[in-house]
């Protein structure tokens, strides 16, 4: 098939099945009301609500509907509307009149795209020109999903069908091995094979249960995270899960992530504690930098102990809606390896140049070797001058050119208290995953008034209407806070000086990126993170003390080695321990016994022969010395 351009591309194709598939729904459910259906990374869904519940089995025969679609060639053309027609148009379809009053009030031009004279929706554009030009058999329906009305799990729950489509028929194949694959990987499923972590509705949704073996990884990687930032003069620190509220409403926090943070808990004093001026409520922590600011705040600093670098494996706790939370990857309570910078405005591209380098070195070691750069500038709605944005961005750029990454730019996606790069790292399967991100931040270690907006953004929430009853007395509340914890250092002339503030995190979060590493390993750890390194199996049971004289010599070695019991079949337990993805597997018998050696089996490899277990125990301090 020859290269599609302008109005063909690939953008434009997927848009427009988008539109074949709700037709294609529409004339099986004519009662079906529409919500949205647009583009997504190589493909497209659409989200319909349905009286009756599509099935797997719906999909084949919504996808030879839109293939017969396509063969009529359908011309699609799009037109500017007016919100009285528009209305008009969609009378009968609640989802779109409420896209349209939102449109309006966003003072958005409304457009409509039709497909011939079959299909009409309310959509922005992208579309080819007819459906002959959309490839019969690079594009498929994937599967079905439940979907909440933009986002809100308090809204109505809608059925979303997903599909990918390609410029041909092979990149389509390529796709679908990649995601019979991927499923293979995925790391909810291997979490449970395995029994690396579970979720429980008792514990809570969103929150990880680390069982015995993972825990035993992501202790390995955590003493390895620690040493390499001491060896990076990194002064790592703890800090406690819950704040004032007070702390979160003077970093602004509060007001910009409302949505994500639990509520507040009412904290009663009792007898003989001392109250102070603070909120007697407490926040379980979104953030980790505020109370840095309050460590490093602790006594005067001198310009002589900067760039000061703090470092913590934090646990934080965000509300992410249920409809989001997946496995490990988003979830409601996580640890992240969370550092803050402290320095001089002309220390800061050297310390960025720093960072950088820390994180090539750590995402090598875990195999992640393809490392994308993405700088987000300045968003429409930002704290701080435009020369602190200029400088920043600069900063940002000539740090990641020093290091010879290139880099794209996001334009405009920066957050509201400074500019950032963020770390891409592809998997195995060449997966983008954002793992790393280096952020200025302009708000926290400024000092400033509070603003008219603001208080109206924090009276718009009932919990400070409920505390304070009138705006007035918000606005005291707010004025007595201000804004910003006021971070200074005192420079070589003795006088205070505003310090540069550098948020970041390498690995993200150790749920996040414990999932990501399941599925690039497909759950098959190298030897130096395995939970189990080495499994001794004794050929029967007259030979299980043998086996066991052998464990102790390698566990007193510092290998992590567990004895098979010899209570079923040698196949039986081979097997389990392959399907368990054990590295090494350590076979002994009689000839075994009388030569003082083992057989060696390694993943992937098989047979290795016989050996001693003293030359083992060296070859594997090697093989995991080479990989950290």
């Amino acid at each position: 098939m020859r290269e599609r351009k302008g109005d063909k591309s690939l953008e434009n194709i997927r848009h427009t099945l988008a539109h074949l598939l709700a037709s294609a729904v529409l004339e099986n459910h004519p009662k079906a009301k529409l919500g949205i259906g647009p583009t997504i990374e190589n493909g497209f869904y659409y989200d319909f609500d349905l009286k009756e519940s599509l099935a797997p089995e719906d999909l084949p025969k919504l996808e030879k509907r839109m293939r017969e679609l396509i063969k009529q060639d359908l011309k699609v053309t799009g037109s500017k509307v007016t919100t009285i027609a528009a209305r008009k148009l969609f009378k009968d379809q609640p989802y779109k009149l409420d896209l349209i009053k939102d449109f309006v009030k966003e003072k958005k031009q409304l457009t409509v795209y039709k497909l011939g004279n079959i299909f009409s929706d309310l959509c922005k554009g992208g579309h080819v020109k007819g459906t002959k030009e959309i490839g019969l058999d690079a594009f498929k329906l994937t599967h079905l999903a439940g979907a909440y009305w933009k986002g809100d799990e308090n809204n109505a729950q809608l059925q979303r069908v997903y599909g990918v489509a390609f410029n041909t028929q092979p990149e389509l194949e390529s796709h679908m091995e990649q995601l019979e694959e991927a499923a293979k990987r995925d790391h909810r499923k291997l979490g449970k094979e395995l029994d690396l972590f579970s979720t429980n509705m008792l514990t809570g949704q969103g929150l990880i249960l680390w069982h015995p073996k993972l825990s035993i990884t992501r202790n390995v990687v955590e003493q390895f995270w620690r040493d390499e930032h001491y060896k990076n003069n990194y002064n790592l620190v703890f800090t406690p899960h819950i704040a004032s509220m007070d702390m979160f409403v003077l970093s602004r926090h509060y007001n910009k992530y409302i949505d994500s943070m639990f509520p507040a808990m009412l904290h009663q004093y009792i007898e003989g504690e001392s109250k102070s001026d603070y909120s007697t409520e407490e926040q379980l922590k979104p953030m980790n930098c505020p109370n840095h600011i309050q460590i490093f705040k602790s006594r005067p600093r001198s310009y002589r102990e900067l760039p000061l670098r703090l470092g913590e494996l934090g646990t934080v706790y965000r509300y992410e809606r249920a409809g989001s939370l997946h496995g490990m990857t988003r979830v409601r309570g996580f640890t992240q390896d969370d550092s803050h910078i402290f320095c001089k405005p002309d220390q800061a591209t050297d310390e960025i140049r720093s960072v950088i380098k820390l994180s090539k070195n750590i995402y090598e070691i875990f195999g992640f070797k393809n490392i994308e750069v993405y700088i987000a500038t300045r968003p429409k709605r930002y704290l701080g001058t435009l020369n602190m944005w200029s400088f920043a961005e600069n900063a940002l750029k000539k740090a990641a050119e020093s290091e010879g990454l290139k880099y794209q730019i996001d334009e405009g996606e920066g957050v509201f208290y400074g500019p950032k790069i963020d770390l891409k790292a592809s998997d195995a399967l060449g997966r983008k995953w954002q793992l790393g991100t280096i952020q200025f931040d302009f708000n926290m270690p400024d000092k400033a008034a509070t603003t008219k907006q603001e208080v109206d953004e924090f009276w718009a929430m009932k919990t400070f209407r409920d505390k304070f009853n009138t705006k007035e007395n918000l606005k005291k509340y707010l004025d007595k806070l201000g804004r910003g914890f006021d971070v200074t250092y005192i420079n070589d002339d003795g006088k205070e000086e505003r310090v540069v503030m550098i948020h970041r995190t390498i690995l993200g979060s150790m749920e996040r990126f414990f999932g990501v590493l399941i599925e690039h390993y497909a759950g098959a750890f190298p030897l130096w993170l395995s939970p189990v390194q080495v499994q001794v199996i004794a050929v029967g049971e007259k030979f299980q003390s043998y086996a066991q004289r052998i464990t102790q010599e390698l566990r007193a070695a510092g290998m992590r080695t567990e004895l098979a019991e010899a209570n079923e079949t040698l196949g039986k337990r081979i097997r389990e321990a392959e399907t368990q993805k054990i590295p090494y597997i350590l076979i002994v018998g009689e000839k075994e016994k009388q030569a003082g050696t083992v057989a060696v089996r390694k993943r992937g490899e098989g047979d290795l022969g016989t050996t001693t277990t003293s030359s083992l125990i060296k070859s594997l301090q090697e093989e995991i010395n080479k990989h950290r």
